[in-house]
């Protein structure tokens, strides 16, 4: 098959016979296909156009459909249907082809990965000092994370968003908001006491034990599932620690069974999966053009798409959002960027350790996903988190579990143009987040797990962040609202909005929360007149 080149495409195009085809969509309001080789090229065009369906894409449908926009949602992924006893993801202890996107790096964490190409669920970029992970499907993240879902108190907050961003407005309505709509829960004690969850009341007296906090952390978790397995009823997921790379059984209230699925019920919201977007372009005429390939489960591409819009909103992630943005700019496609874009991006100081007791003994296996925490906040400056996570069955018990943490950090990277790989790179400065995670994290964990205790800093020896943020962060590249400076019609409502930490939480919560926040404005503000 020949390569297709954007200047080939277009000029094939303009030469060649135009028919009219199905748009496939009621928010196209006009569907154009032409044949360049073998691969058909359509363009539609459409009021508006949200790259990524993860916790940004799926307010922004919800949220603009409700107002009574049409939107088509595009997701370079698949949908992953659950229910009970279904094998819908991969298991951790035993990975396949479901778990990586086709086009991952080819090195995980150093070493080389053979896996037959597919929509997998997450896609590893690495770069200087760094690998991050970002997930495909529609979902986005909320597939594959723990659940954690964690408000940042108003003075850690302060420490790394602007003053303009309210926390009091957040706290009073947009925080609860996300709240009701993932129905977060704490798990029950039935199951706590149960035999599978030794672990987790091991982790709670130990970090007692230490005089440390320890608190029960909202899930977006319908614990009924859980208790469902332990009395037979479900094959286990949950209560095998086997949930890291999605719940089979269902019960957790990802993205896509909550905003995304209230947003098709309006009739207003097309989900386009296995869409790649790999370009965007500003216009002549000012409107957005959005380069697509829409692709079999393999990656092959089927057919090519042009779509163009008046509104666009980036909520492909940190990492995509933020390289698809600076290879624009920097190749002259969005003209006159902030300078900023690309910059104050950051880890969310991540650190992840295995912790093997030698004087506990964890049982097995280990039910989870999480159930306690301790959440070190009294000193804001020097806010942090630690939380246990079970591990997947190992046909043994290995007198080992997982601790995870993160903390208030200044640390930032930033992406660059590489021209000779036509792509955005990660520039991640090699001691990173050194202060916080060695200085708070890494005590926190060691205090946690005793003089006994053996802690494995997995963060050491392969450098990963599953919580990437910023790189068109508000302030240097947007407003509070995600509205791109001097760039109409062009947003960014997701991880890249957010300027490189959570202040000690992980992010999802907070990227669902600020783009309510956003959307409330823009609704008012931009439906209309943008939008």
């Amino acid at each position: 098959m020949p390569t297709i080149t954007r200047r080939s495409l277009l000029g094939g195009m303009a030469g060649a016979g135009i028919a009219l085809a199905s748009a496939g969509s009621a928010t196209a309001r006009a569907g154009i296909a032409t044949q360049v080789g073998r691969i058909r090229v359509v363009r539609e065009d459409h009021r508006v156009v949200v790259i990524g369906s993860g916790f940004g894409g799926g307010v922004t449908a919800l949220r603009l459909a409700r107002a009574g926009v049409p939107v088509l949602l595009l997701e370079r992924g698949l949908r992953w249907p659950t229910g009970p006893n279904m094998e819908t993801f991969p298991h951790a202890s035993a990975p396949d082809k479901r778990m990586l996107w086709y086009q991952s790096d080819p090195q995980l964490f150093g070493k080389p990965v053979a896996l037959e190409p597919y929509a997998g669920l997450l896609e590893t970029v690495s770069g200087d000092n760094m690998t991050a992970l970002c997930a495909a499907g529609v979902g986005g993240g909320s597939l594959v994370y723990q659940g954690m879902t964690l408000q940042p108190t108003e003075a850690a907050f302060y420490t790394q968003f602007p003053s303009e961003l309210d926390w009091a407005t957040l706290n009073r309505v947009h925080y609860p908001r996300v709240a009701q709509m993932l129905q977060i829960a704490v798990a029950p004690d039935e199951l706590i006491n149960t035999p599978n969850y030794k672990v987790v009341r091991d982790f709670k007296q130990h970090a007692e034990r230490a005089g440390l906090p320890v608190s029960k952390i909202p899930m977006p978790i319908d614990w009924r599932y859980a208790l469902a397995e332990i009395r037979g009823l479900m094959k286990p997921s949950y209560t095998n620690g086997d949930g890291a790379l999605g719940v089979n059984n269902g019960g957790k209230h990802s993205v896509d069974v909550t905003y995304i699925a209230a947003a098709e019920a309006t009739g207003r919201v097309q989900v386009a999966t296995l869409h790649h977007v790999t370009d965007v372009e500003r216009a002549a005429d000012g409107r957005w053009t959005v380069y697509v390939d829409r692709t079999d489960a393999s990656g092959k591409v089927l057919e090519h798409k042009i779509l163009t819009t008046k509104t666009l909103v980036m909520a492909a992630g940190s990492l995509n959002t933020t390289r698809l943005l600076v290879r624009a700019a920097a190749k002259g496609k969005i003209p006159d960027m902030p300078e900023g874009l690309g910059g104050n991006w950051g880890t969310n100081a991540d650190r992840i350790y295995t912790w093997t007791s030698l004087d506990t003994d964890f049982g097995y296996p280990q039910g989870g996903p999480v159930v306690y925490g301790s959440l070190n906040w009294d000193d804001p400056t020097r806010a942090a988190t630690v939380i246990q996570a079970s591990i997947p069955p190992a046909g043994m018990d290995i007198r080992t579990t997982m601790m995870v943490g993160y903390g208030v950090s200044d640390a930032r990277g930033r992406f660059d143009y590489d021209a000779a790989t036509d792509n955005a790179v990660l520039r991640w400065p090699k001691e990173g987040d050194a202060v916080i995670q060695n200085g708070t994290i890494g005590p926190l964990a060691h205090r946690i797990a005793g003089p006994a205790g053996i802690l494995t800093d997995t963060n050491a020896v392969a450098p990963s962040t599953w919580h990437a943020l910023g790189g068109a962060s508000m302030g240097p590249v947007c407003d509070v609202n995600g509205r791109v400076h001097g760039q109409r019609g062009l947003y960014v409502l997701d991880g890249a909005l957010l300027p490189g930490n959570c202040a000690a939480c992980n992010p999802s919560m907070s990227i669902a929360a600020i783009a309510e926040h956003a959307l409330d404005t823009l609704v008012t503000q931009d439906v209309g007149a943008i939008i």
